[in-house]
C-alpha cells in the first residue's frame, strides 16, 4: 500500500494557524503567510488562575498551563499584528478543566499514568478550540499547526473497504516525532489539518526562525503540560491517602503520601533505602499499595489496551503485525496484534474491545493509562490506552543482593492491577 502526501495550503487559501508563542507555530504563521496564504492567528485560553502564585528565586517553569499564558498571547498579537495577521485569543477554559484537568487527576488517583496532552489534543486543540473558530463564523481551507507530523491517504482503501482515510505519518525530523501525541485525531478532522513544519528540521526552523527576525526564536520551549512547580497544587482539592510501601513479598518497607504522587517505573523520590535499585513496579489503587521491585520485575512480555481509535474507524479484521510505541520517549518496537478475549479471571473492566500486543522483545515499565500507538510503514494505524502489562515472573527466591520475587506479590496485589 502507498501513501499520498496531502497538498499543502497555497497561495490565497485562508489558513487558520493554532499559535502558542513558542517558535514553531509562530514560524508556521510567517511561514505560510510569506506563501501568500489569507492566515488567521488563534489561541486558545486554558489557564485559569486558581492555582495559587509560586513565589521563589527559581524562575516558573514553560509549560501549557500556567501563568504564562498571559505573556505567551501578548506575544502572539504582537507578532500578528506586526505582520498583518488576524488574531483571535478563544476561551476554552471549561473544557480544559473538564477533559485534561480532571482526567489527569482522576487517572493518577487511580493508580494510572496519564498522558494530557494526548488528551489535550484530541478534546481541546483539535476539538473545542475549532468549535470556538466555528462560533466567530471563521471560514477556512485549512487549519495548521506547528507540530512535526505529516497527513497522508492510503491509494487503495483499508482492510478491503473503499474508505482511504485521512492519516498521520512521521515528519522529517525524527528526533521530534509527535504523532503519538496525534493519534487519538479522528480522520474527519484531518481532513483539514496540515502540518507546514513537517519537511523541516528543528535546526532549520531555529535558522529560519532567526533569520526572519522572530523574537520567538529565543524563547524557552515549554516540556510539560504543567510545570512541576503546580504539580502538588493541582491534587490540593483532595488530600493524598497515605498508604504503604511494599516489596514484591509483600513486606512494608514505608511509607507514602499518596499514588497519585507515583508512577511505574519511577526511581527518584521514593523515599525508601534498600539494598538494591528499587523501581516503582505497580500501584494497586484499591488496597492503596505502592510496590517496589528490582528492575528484571519491570519486564513484560505483551501488554492488554483497550479504547481503541482506528483510521477511519476501520477496525482491523485480524492478527496483524506492526510497530508499537508504549510511551512518547519509547523507541516502536515490533508486536503482534491479536484481539483479546478476558476470561473468567480477567476483572479488568475495559472500555470497547481490548486488543493484546505481544512484544517481541520484553519491554520494561509498561504503565496502564499510558497509550500504546501502533505504526505500519511510518504510518499510525491505531491506537489504545494500555489496561495492564503482562508481566515476565521473577524466579522464586531471593538472591543474595536482596531482590524480592514476584510470587508473593501475587497475594499482596490479587485484586490489583499486576
Amino acid at each position: 500500500m502507498e501513501y499520498i502526501a496531502q497538498e499543502s495550503p497555497k497561495a490565497g487559501d485562508t489558513v487558520v494557524v493554532g499559535m502558542s508563542g513558542g517558535v514553531d507555530s509562530t514560524l508556521t504563521a510567517w511561514l505560510l503567510k510569506q506563501k501568500g496564504c489569507n492566515v488567521i492567528g488563534v489561541t486558545m485560553s486554558v489557564w485559569d488562575g486558581k492555582l495559587p502564585e509560586i513565589k521563589g528565586d527559581k524562575p516558573i517553569h514553560e509549560s501549557c498551563y500556567g501563568p504564562g499564558e498571559e505573556e505567551n498571547i501578548e506575544e502572539c498579537k504582537k507578532f500578528c499584528l506586526s505582520q498583518g495577521i488576524e488574531y483571535h485569543v478563544i476561551d476554552v477554559k471549561d473544557a480544559y478543566q473538564k477533559e485534561v484537568l480532571e482526567y489527569f487527576k482522576s487517572e493518577y488517583r487511580s493508580g494510572r499514568t496519564p498522558n494530557p496532552c494526548i488528551r489535550c489534543n484530541r478534546f481541546i486543540k483539535f476539538g473545542a478550540l475549532l468549535a470556538g473558530i466555528k462560533k466567530l463564523n471563521i471560514e477556512y481551507d485549512y487549519f495548521c499547526t506547528g507540530h512535526y507530523a505529516k497527513i497522508v491517504r492510503p491509494d487503495t482503501g483499508l482492510f478491503g473497504t473503499e474508505t482511504r482515510p485521512f492519516m498521520i505519518a512521521g515528519a522529517v525530523d525524527s528526533t521530534k516525532d509527535q504523532t503519538y501525541f496525534l493519534y487519538r485525531i479522528p480522520s474527519e478532522v484531518l481532513e483539514k489539518v496540515r502540518f507546514p513544519l513537517a519537511s523541516l528540521k528543528k535546526s532549520q526552523v531555529f535558522e529560519l526562525a532567526e533569520q526572519a527576525g522572530l523574537e520567538a526564536a529565543s524563547r524557552e520551549e515549554s516540556q510539560d503540560f504543567i510545570g512541576p512547580e503546580y504539580f502538588d497544587a493541582i491534587f490540593s482539592d483532595k488530600p493524598g491517602i497515605p498508604g504503604d510501601i511494599i516489596d514484591l513479598d509483600g513486606h512494608v518497607l514505608g511509607k507514602h503520601r499518596g499514588i497519585e504522587h507515583y508512577t511505574i517505573g519511577q526511581r527518584k523520590g521514593l523515599g525508601i533505602a534498600l539494598s538494591y535499585p528499587a523501581y516503582v513496579q505497580a500501584i494497586d489503587a484499591q488496597k492503596n499499595l505502592v510496590v517496589l521491585a528490582p528492575a528484571e520485575a519491570l519486564y513484560s512480555d505483551a501488554l492488554i489496551a483497550d479504547d481503541f481509535v482506528w483510521p477511519g474507524n476501520i477496525e482491523p479484521p485480524d492478527t496483524f503485525e506492526a510497530l508499537v510505541k508504549i510511551r512518547l520517549a519509547s523507541r516502536p518496537v515490533p508486536v503482534t496484534v491479536e484481539r483479546y478475549i478476558p476470561d473468567e479471571n480477567d476483572t479488568e473492566k475495559y472500555t470497547g474491545t481490548p486488543w493484546k500486543i505481544t512484544f517481541h522483545e520484553k519491554q520494561k515499565a509498561v504503565a496502564p493509562g499510558q497509550s500504546a500507538v501502533l505504526y505500519k510503514d511510518g504510518i499510525i494505524r491505531g491506537g489504545g490506552i494500555i489496561a495492564k502489562a503482562c508481566r515476565i515472573p521473577v524466579s522464586a527466591g531471593r538472591p543474595a543482593e536482596g531482590r524480592s520475587t514476584q510470587n508473593a506479590a501475587n497475594g499482596a496485589l490479587a485484586e490489583g492491577r499486576t
